[in-house]
């Protein structure tokens, strides 16, 4: 699987930030491994097999940041074009019918987070957004049925 992924200068540091906790993590649980050894029959060593099942998890996790970040471009390096929806921008919306007002942040999936109203663009919503301008008004079809949105506000 070698397709691009996209992240915000802030959601690849997150990744850094982790991948650098995960390493210095390793060295320790390798030494838990050693000293879980010492006591004797591997067979019944409850505390040995979770330190290797730990370990385990942790190579995995790393392995995929560290393929997540190769295959990962700063959203900023992308050329787009200003004034429409796309990955990367933060939108303003209304709904037409109740007038509420929402701001959304359209990320690609490995960054997405509801409580940071940061929407995947995979996402029913965000796929009815792109391509939209400030003031268009957009039919989205959401899985609850569709909803008319205006477009309020568009920042980079």
């Amino acid at each position: 699987m070698s397709s691009e992924i996209y992240l915000t200068k802030e959601g690849r540091n997150k990744l850094i930030d982790e991948l650098e906790m995960l390493n210095k993590r390793k060295p320790l649980i390798t030494e838990e491994i050693a000293r879980a050894r010492e006591h004797g029959d591997l067979k019944e060593n409850a505390e040995y097999h979770a330190a290797k099942e730990t370990l385990t998890k942790l190579g995995k996790r790393i392995a995929e940041i560290e393929t997540k970040l190769s295959r990962s471009k700063l959203i900023s390096e992308q050329h787009i074009e200003q004034g429409k929806i796309f990955i990367g921008v933060t939108v303003t919306l209304k709904e037409v019918e109740t007038g509420d007002e929402y701001d959304y942040t359209l990320v690609d999936i490995e960054e997405a987070n509801a409580a940071e109203r940061k929407i995947s663009v995979q996402s029913p919503m965000a796929q009815g957004l792109l391509g939209h301008k400030k003031g268009d008004v957009v039919m989205v079809q959401l899985p609850g049925g569709e909803m008319e949105f205006k477009v309020l506000n568009i920042k980079s």
